[in-house]
């Protein structure tokens, strides 16, 4: 019979957060504990919060709960952003026996001889300044061995006046390039095709060094292997024209950024000190798309930032609905204590947010579909995943659309190259294959 305990992991926020949760569930696994669902009864829970909004924390506080219903003599350990920043207000929940700061997560199995039940709230956290520390960590995306989120950089030295992750992460820092790569063979050892590079600021990697993305990126295209590689997220004034051309002139890095805007106005982007100009940001979006083929712009907007307008929102609206883009990813401002927006005049209405943010959703559904039809008679290169759906097999061409076949277990974990033949209901349907079926290397 297993005796082994049992440790339950919940992950708020972003692929970063993702990443290094399975990194800590590694951790557990290899002392002996058996690795459940969260919604099972565990010994010990796990919460990797984020403190990027409101909801966030409102959520993080309803997941300690449902933790302790399951097993009220469970240990709950409460760790990321949120317990980073407002420990204090972790500890209040009842319950709750560890808070860990950015630092401590990593730390966890050093820092408690066993996990029984405490009275209080034991809070291990790291002062913001002090976080200079780098841990590595990967984590796929799915049970199969198809992609995978892998942090190569963390923190971040800008100061963008709603954002509280430079609070929560400290100074922008980076694995050594050797590191990376050596780490980067062993995914690829490991089966995995895609690699999702990861990070608070994806574009400071080799900040205070003598090495930068650009040159990352240039010594991971040479690595022998059938993969590819998938920028997370890069921000504007990072994304360089040695970067376009490297994307442009090679197959193993994926024709697809997401590229922050969080504003089309140029009032607004100065209150959010963001450190380029609509203008800028315009420019560089249609030179990515001039130089790239069929390549694919996500982008992000925050709605109802101190100061704006409806007159400011139309100005954004109707910026991005006159650039190439493919989709959005929209957030509604919300305040947090600590940063320079909170300070600011112009308060929106919370109900007024909302309303801008469903424009903007609408806007990035017909941008989507568009993007999709687009590619209609095109040859991809598609990867497919581990999974079947009602008989169809699920994958992603290199820019980022979402594509299905029938279910071939020949095609798991494989590169093909065929047509779009259609689109329905927000996904591509691609050529049949014939057998022998022919695999196309990375």
């Amino acid at each position: 019979m297993n005796m082994n305990p049992k440790a339950a992991f919940h992950t708020l926020g972003c692929k970063l957060n993702y990443s290094e949760t399975s990194a800590v569930s590694s951790q557990f696994k290899l002392d002996g504990f058996d690795i459940v669902d969260f919604n099972s009864v565990a010994d010990v829970y796990i919460i990797n919060t984020c403190s990027v909004t409101e909801n966030a924390e409102r959520e993080c506080r309803q997941i300690v709960r449902r933790a302790l219903r399951k097993n009220p003599n469970a240990f709950v350990a409460v760790t990321g952003c949120y317990a980073q920043l407002r420990p204090e207000d972790i500890s209040r929940i009842n319950g709750v026996d560890a808070i860990l700061g950015s630092n401590e997560k990593f730390k966890i199995l050093e820092m408690f001889e066993n996990f029984d039940k405490r009275d209080h709230s034991c809070i291990h956290v790291t002062p913001t300044e002090e976080l200079d520390s780098f841990n590595s960590s990967f984590a796929a995306e799915s049970s199969g061995r198809t992609r995978a989120f892998f942090k190569i950089q963390d923190g971040c030295d800008y100061t963008c006046s709603y954002c509280t992750i430079p609070l929560a992460r400290g100074k922008s820092r980076s694995m050594e390039v050797n590191n990376v790569l050596s780490e980067f063979t062993q995914i690829l050892d490991n089966g995995y095709k895609e690699i999702i590079l990861t990070g608070v600021n994806l574009g400071d990697y080799g900040q205070n060094t003598d090495q930068n993305f650009y040159d990352l990126l240039s010594r991971m295209v040479e690595i022998d292997g059938d993969f590819r590689i998938r920028i997370s997220s890069i921000e504007p004034n990072l994304l360089t024209d040695d970067i376009l051309k490297l994307v442009s002139a090679s197959e193993k890095i994926c024709n697809h950024f997401h590229i922050p805007l969080q504003s089309g106005n140029s009032k607004i982007l100065r209150l959010m000190k963001r450190r380029y100009s609509v203008d800028y940001y315009s420019n560089l979006i249609f030179k990515a798309k001039d130089q790239i083929n069929d390549l694919a712009i996500g982008v992000d907007v925050i709605v109802g930032f101190p100061g704006e307008t409806y007159d400011d929102f139309l100005l954004t609206y109707n910026f991005l609905k006159d650039l190439p883009i493919s989709y959005l990813h929209v957030f509604t401002y919300s305040e947090r204590p600590d940063t320079k927006a909170i300070e600011l005049d112009g308060t929106v209405d919370v109900a007024e947010r909302k309303k801008r943010n469903n424009m903007l959703r609408i806007l990035s559904e017909k941008k989507k579909h568009e993007f999709y039809n687009s590619m209609i008679n095109k040859n991809v290169k598609i990867l497919f995943e581990n999974e079947n759906n009602d008989g169809y097999l699920h994958g992603w061409t290199s820019n980022y659309v979402r594509v299905k076949h029938p279910y071939s277990v020949d095609l798991i974990n494989t590169f093909i190259e065929t047509k779009v033949e259609r689109l329905d209901d927000n996904i591509c349907t691609v050529s049949q294959f014939t057998e022998p079926v022919t695999k196309i290397a990375g």
